[in-house]
């Protein structure tokens, strides 16, 4: 499994780098948008400082028509790194383009995806990863677990090595369902990680753990401390 960070936020990639087995970040316009009016690609380059060559890092087109998503996926790979996957909405124009850039040798995730006839396309198109957006999907009453499934299914009998970079979450259990319908990767925001690890039960629990500890060797003790 993958685990991504769907933010540009410098101070929040670097907390969870620490954190998580982080596998890479993604962005998209509407995240940069939430930084403001960034250097773009001086933050773009220090993102890749934090998370390091080996790790995917996502960064999207904004042009509208083919030639201009191929210029400004070129201008990406010149300006931060020739590592980047480049992320193409997968429309008409999109799908020429990623034609294009994976001729180029270009890495190429397929982004917008919000139905198995995208993702096939897609994938016939040799785009790296797909990313379907779950919680869209179901705001617009599709079912984001069969498109997942289908998606993993039709990988699974090409023996294709795109992968589902499931992204779009509102809740931690629409990730565990995107995993768990074969899904390779995922990127959320902070905020999906935060509910995950500071659920009140955990913190009960450790509280229980220290309570429990110290009735037996004393209030402020450790492991270190009975050597």
């Amino acid at each position: 499994m993958e685990f991504l960070l769907d933010t540009v936020h410098i101070d929040d990639i670097k907390k969870y780098a620490g954190i998580i087995p982080l596998s890479g970040v993604t962005s998209n316009p509407s995240i940069v948008k939430k930084e403001g009016k960034i250097d773009f690609f001086n933050h773009m380059k220090a993102i890749r400082q934090i998370i390091g060559m080996d790790a995917s890092f996502h960064i999207q087109v904004v042009g509208q028509t083919t030639d201009e998503m191929v210029t400004d996926a070129h201008t990406i790979l010149e300006n931060v790194d020739d590592h980047v996957f480049i992320k193409i909405p997968t429309n008409e124009a999109g799908l020429a383009a990623i034609k294009q850039l994976k001729s180029e040798g270009v890495n190429v995730t397929a982004t917008a995806i919000y139905t198995k006839f995208q993702g096939y396309l897609a994938m016939t198109a040799g785009a790296d990863y797909l990313a379907p957006y779950y919680n869209r999907m179901v705001n617009m009453n599709i079912n984001a677990d069969e498109v997942i499934g289908e998606l993993a299914a039709q990988i699974c009998r090409e023996g294709s090595s795109t992968k589902i970079l499931a992204a779009s979450f509102h809740t931690v259990q629409q990730v565990n369902s995107a995993f768990e319908m074969g899904a390779q990767a995922a990127t959320m925001g902070v905020d999906i990680l935060d509910t995950a690890l500071k659920a009140p039960a955990i913190g009960a629990a450790i509280k229980d753990f220290t309570t429990d500890w110290e009735s037996i060797y004393g209030v402020g003790t450790n492991v270190t401390s009975l050597k």
